[in-house]
């Protein structure tokens, strides 16, 4: 096993940037559907899946806002749609995120998969 070993009699200190991650990222997008109102994101990594997500929630009237490298802004208040586009479900499984939200939210929810 790999460890480190400090000696030397000084204290550390510093930071260390921890990176998002899409699998906990992607369910976090989904449930800005729940919010009547804006959801303020950050740390999301720039990733195909998750710019896909966002891609999703705009198609179904959410607004999506990027103020950062890593933070967006959405605004899920005027919701227009309860159907997910095939077109972008297809490119992604964790698209079936979606489904728990529109169904909270709007009381029915379609996507539409494969098969």
């Amino acid at each position: 096993m790999e460890k480190f070993q400090i000696s030397g009699g000084h204290k550390l200190n510093g930071s260390v940037k921890i990176s998002g991650a899409k699998n906990a990222a992607l369910p976090v997008i989904m449930a800005t559907l729940l919010a009547e109102g804006t959801s303020h994101l950050s740390n999301v990594p720039q990733l195909n899946d998750v710019s896909t997500s966002f891609d999703l929630l705009c198609c179904l009237g959410a607004g999506v806002e990027s103020l950062d490298e890593n933070e967006y802004k959405v605004d899920a208040s005027m919701l227009a749609s309860f159907q997910a586009h095939y077109d972008l479900v297809k490119t992604m499984r964790a698209s079936i995120l979606v489904l728990g939200p529109l169904l909270a939210r709007l009381g029915k929810a379609d996507v539409s998969l494969p098969g």
